[in-house]
């Protein structure tokens, strides 16, 4: 595909929350086209969310939510080749990509994370995201960082 961009694909809402982020989230966590067992997961690790948040007013789609929103990154670096040398130029993140960025992050640190289950460690990295913390909050930070000690390279965006 030289010219033409790939059509985005129409995505259906899940089936608990009828919503289309949750079905985004799924078909990132699933591995080896197992659809039904990614959604049972997801949907273990946010009942176990609801169950840790129940004092606070906020249902679990909320509180998955606001953890996305959390480890969104605003900027990231990229390569750009000036010269010969290559410059990390700090560049604004596209809202699509913000949202995939976000996701891969967290099912990533969640895989990383020690536990029992993948609904556990998933629903742990909710809640460590929820309150700013965990390796996907850390990441974002550490991108906002290398773009803010490569500011001086950012006339080189294009």
């Amino acid at each position: 595909m030289r010219k033409t961009s790939p059509k985005k694909r129409i995505l259906l809402p899940d089936p608990v929350y009828g919503d289309k982020d949750v079905t985004r989230f799924v078909n990132n966590l699933m591995l080896d086209g197992k659809k039904s067992t990614a959604f049972d997961i997801f949907y273990d690790a946010m009942k176990m969310v609801e169950e840790k948040t129940k004092d606070e007013d906020k249902t679990a789609l909320d509180v998955w939510r606001k953890a996305l929103e959390n480890i969104t990154p605003q900027v990231e670096v990229k390569g750009r080749r000036v010269g010969g040398a290559t410059f990390q130029v700090p560049m604004e993140v596209r809202p699509d990509r913000k949202v995939s960025v976000s996701i891969k992050n967290m099912i990533l640190y969640a895989r990383k994370r020690t536990g029992k289950s993948m609904s556990e460690k998933l629903a742990a990295e909710i809640l460590a995201a929820y309150k700013e913390e965990g390796g996907a909050f850390k990441r974002k930070e550490e991108m906002h960082r290398m773009a803010e000690a490569n500011r001086a390279f950012s006339h080189f965006r294009f």
